[in-house]
């Protein structure tokens, strides 16, 4: 296949390719920081903390998965991919993203524990629990997106094999394809709402448990250092779901938006959040902070 880059901003590729580069530098540095730093301080291995290290592990293959071939294009016109390399990240983008929204919501059910049931929050959240809770949302990420490189396997691209995109993207790959493509396109929208919509629910729920708990501490203060414990998860969440939701709804409703805007967002959507992740924990938790 080839892929395009960001079509209609072919001049400013070399421009584009400074904040691209620069947030993907700082991605690469805060989550391999963030892990160290967790491994090194034995305060720190705490079920917030090992999930927040689990998080900064999907975060870097997520951004290493398609900003260096971003990259490529920008500065060197690489716009060449094998059909496999092409399936392979294709897989490891939708099944990365699943598992950031998986770890999102397994934290906010850590914070709904530590604020609403705090003198049981170890027994509750013990190390054996942690690597299961870890090992469902990987599964999670990884069964249910198995499919995607075998749906787009078997289909037939008679005609044109340029990508419209910087990366392979699932959607953008069946519009190459000449057969119906209807059902799989299906499956992986049905998909992306079910796990989308899941997750949300219940961090939503997690949280207005949490609120209510607040609400009901006998001190003003001791509910703001509650919800202090939870402000860096709220937070990265926000920038992950503002930027996937806007993201989703200049690609379906945006018909008057440019192409390279669309491109442009959907960009963003997978290099701001494992970017800015390690840098509101380092900020906002002291702990990290300090350390």
């Amino acid at each position: 296949f080839t892929l395009l880059g960001i079509p209609g901003l072919e001049s400013l590729h070399r421009w584009l390719s400074i904040p691209f580069s620069s947030m993907y530098l700082v991605a690469l540095l805060g989550n391999v920081s963030l892990l160290l730093v967790i491994k090194m301080e034995p305060s720190l291995h705490e079920p917030m903390y090992l999930f927040l290290g689990m998080l900064s592990l999907t975060d870097l293959v997520l951004s290493s998965s398609t900003l260096p071939k971003l990259l490529a294009i920008l500065w060197f016109g690489r716009k060449g991919i094998g059909f496999h390399a092409c399936l392979a990240q294709m897989f490891f983008i939708h099944s990365f993203t699943a598992m950031e929204s998986g770890f999102f919501l397994a934290m906010a059910y850590d914070r709904y524990v530590a604020i609403c049931n705090p003198l049981h929050h170890t027994a509750v959240l013990s190390k054996a629990l942690l690597a299961k809770v870890g090992l469902a949302v990987v599964a999670r990420g990884l069964l249910l997106f198995l499919p995607h490189p075998f749906l787009v396997g078997r289909l037939p691209f008679c005609q044109s094999k340029v990508i419209v995109h910087s990366y392979c993207e699932f959607m953008a790959l069946l519009k190459l394809a000449c057969a119906d493509t209807a059902a799989s396109g299906g499956y992986s929208l049905a998909l992306a709402f079910l796990i989308g919509g899941f997750d949300v629910c219940f961090i939503s729920l997690s949280y207005g448990l949490i609120l209510r708990t607040v609400c009901h501490l006998p001190s003003r203060e001791a509910g703001f250092k509650a919800l202090g414990t939870c402000s860096s998860h709220i937070c990265v969440i926000l920038v992950f779901y503002t930027t996937a939701v806007f993201s989703f709804l200049t690609l379906r409703f945006g018909h008057n938006v440019p192409h390279s805007v669309h491109i442009l967002i959907a960009n963003v959507y997978l290099v701001v959040p494992p970017t800015l992740n390690p840098i509101i924990y380092g900020l906002r938790s002291k702990k990290i902070r300090d350390r």
